[in-house]
């Protein structure tokens, strides 16, 4: 089974007081539209743009993204 790159970024943002995706954005120097694809899943991040996005969270890069089987739906 082919595996996909899966992330808890809305999640996360929604637990930091409701963060918005522009805030997010501002935080790891990325835009708006980068922070959207990436948690839709269309758009894997760079290793840096990961590492900040966990960063901002105060959380491991593993409690952002995993790298799991795919699940047909």
């Amino acid at each position: 089974m082919p595996k996909v790159l899966t992330n808890n970024v809305r999640v996360l943002r929604f637990h930091h007081n409701e963060m918005t995706q522009q805030e997010l954005a501002k935080m790891v120097s990325v835009s708006r539209q980068t922070i959207v694809a990436i948690e839709k899943g269309k758009y894997s991040p760079s290793l840096e743009v990961a590492f900040k996005i966990a960063d901002v969270f105060s959380v491991s890069i593993a409690e952002v993204f995993s790298y799991q089987e795919q699940v047909d739906e």
